[in-house]
């Protein structure tokens, strides 16, 4: 893996501050876009989808897929939000996810930590940690061009 490698660290300190992180990304997003969401039970990961889903125009109710794996929605981009925490590595390969991460929209894992090898090589790696009853710090590592430029511009510029 000889690639450029990025990272920034985002401290929230409530779910506005979690919403403005997301708010930016969601500007960013392209067609082929795929983040990889991590972090604890509760830490967030389904709270900042769905701030991620309303900024980039979606207005259904998103929740987590558990049970379906991955729903779809429509909004400036097609969103495809996964959840792979009750699925083996040999399940999700059977999935056929190259077909989202390389489709038309932005694809959000969460629990991308159990199919590593499955994610593109590129991608942005969004790791959720709990740090206090409403704080967090959430830390973006962009491997591949395209999300350390990412990072950089919010190391550069912080969120807005």
């Amino acid at each position: 893996m000889n690639q450029k490698h990025e990272q920034w660290v985002y401290h929230s300190h409530g779910i506005a501050d979690t919403e403005a992180l997301a708010s930016a990304l969601a500007e960013q997003a392209t067609a082929g876009m795929v983040i990889a969401l991590d972090g604890d039970l509760g830490a967030g990961k389904t709270a900042f989808s769905q701030k991620f889903a309303w900024h980039l125009g979606i207005r259904e109710v998103v929740n987590s897929p558990t049970f379906t794996l991955i729903k779809e929605y429509e909004g400036r981009l097609p969103l495809y939000h996964m959840d792979v925490y009750r699925i083996s590595l040999e399940e999700a390969d059977e999935l056929g996810l190259d077909e989202y991460f390389y489709g038309a929209g932005v694809s959000l894992v969460e629990w991308a930590s159990i199919i590593p090898e499955l994610l593109p090589e590129e991608h942005l790696h969004v790791q959720i940690e709990t740090t206090g009853p409403e704080d967090r710090t959430i830390t973006l590592d962009g491997y591949g061009e395209t999300y350390a430029a990412i990072c950089r511009q919010f190391r550069q510029n912080g969120v807005k």
